[in-house]
């Protein structure tokens, strides 16, 4: 069960990890439109959609998030945060590309997400042994693939480094995905807030889809203010009336709006088979973190932003890797 587990968690976030490749197909939208588009759908259209599979028969999900609505309140709110979390990882991405700027950002989520969500709970007896040990060897991976970036920009020329990433920028990148990472840990903050939001009769599988729509929600409203605040400020409120592109770029905006909530989707789903291992349970949100950061980097060699490297470098950013795999599964172990 706990290897089936595992598996579901991975395939979303190999979902995730590949969330970022259909945005290279939208055209001729400025990434504020495209951003607040596959937003509709990643926080959304699809949170929506999971969250109506956690509801028994009979029972609504309007009635449930006013029957507890200080914690429908604080889960939105924890997303809000979280949606600044969403933004700047965005711009991480811009910044220094899928492999390392999800690297970077990703791997301060994994760390803080899972130490800081049981002490604002007060389930600090989630913070065992094998869970600390688990997220120290995880920031560990994150570490060695943030050297392999740096010895990466060292090598490149700019040319070479403008060429796989148009907007490269190393140091206002870092502080960006840090930045992200930080916030977008108020995400499991807000799960552990809205855990409550739920009904026994659902399966567990689906448990914690209801109070993910709530922090998908909040994520969008902070997203949205942005976006069209960045319409405004750049004159790009044309995007949404060019009607050629409408077809192609709904289509891929859908597509990674879908790839991207499947993480969710499949760390609801995971946790579900993972009840019977408390370590893995309250580890399962670094597990999934530190898979996106291993297949993010995986989709970074496919894309080319690795390219010109040395064998060194490379051989740097495959330890980074290696050790992100082994901490998936270190506190089942210890």
């Amino acid at each position: 069960m706990v290897l089936i587990g595992l598996l579901i968690i991975a395939i979303g976030a190999f979902c995730q990890s590949s969330s970022y490749v259909p945005i290279n197909k939208i055209k001729d939208w400025s990434w504020e439109s495209y951003w607040i588009v596959q937003g509709v759908f990643a926080w959304l259209v699809f949170p929506i959609l999971g969250a109506l599979l956690a509801v028994p028969q009979g029972e609504s999900l309007l009635a449930l998030y006013t029957a507890d609505i200080t914690a429908t309140l604080k889960t939105i709110f924890f997303g809000v945060l979280w949606g600044v979390g969403g933004l700047t990882f965005g711009l991480s991405m811009r910044y220094l590309g899928v492999a390392l700027g999800q690297s970077i950002a990703l791997g301060t989520c994994a760390g803080l997400g899972t130490i800081l969500t049981p002490l604002f709970t007060g389930k600090t007896g989630d913070l065992t042994t094998p869970v600390i040990v688990g997220v120290v060897v995880t920031l560990l991976g994150i570490a060695i693939i943030g050297l392999a970036g740096m010895m990466k920009s060292n090598e490149s020329d700019e040319e070479t480094k403008k060429a796989a990433i148009k907007d490269f920028n190393f140091g206002k990148g870092i502080l960006v995905a840090l930045l992200a990472g930080f916030m977008s840990a108020c995400f499991n903050i807000g799960l552990g807030m809205g855990e409550s939001l739920t009904w026994d009769a659902t399966p567990a599988i689906f448990k914690t889809l209801p109070a993910t729509f709530m922090v998908t929600l909040g994520g969008f409203l902070t997203n949205a203010v942005y976006c069209f605040y960045q319409n405004s400020k750049n004159k790009t409120w044309n995007d949404y009336k060019k009607g050629n592109l409408w077809a192609n770029n709904l289509v891929f905006c859908a597509l990674a709006g879908l790839l991207w909530y499947s993480q969710f989707f499949g760390l609801s789903l995971g946790k579900g088979f993972l009840e019977n291992s408390p370590v893995l349970l309250a580890f399962s949100w670094c597990i999934l973190m530190s898979l996106n950061v291993t297949f993010s980097n995986v989709w970074g060699i496919i894309l080319k932003e690795w390219k010109g490297c040395s064998k060194k470098t490379i051989a740097v950013l495959l330890c980074g890797i290696l050790v992100l795999i082994v901490s998936s599964f270190l506190p089942q172990i210890i």
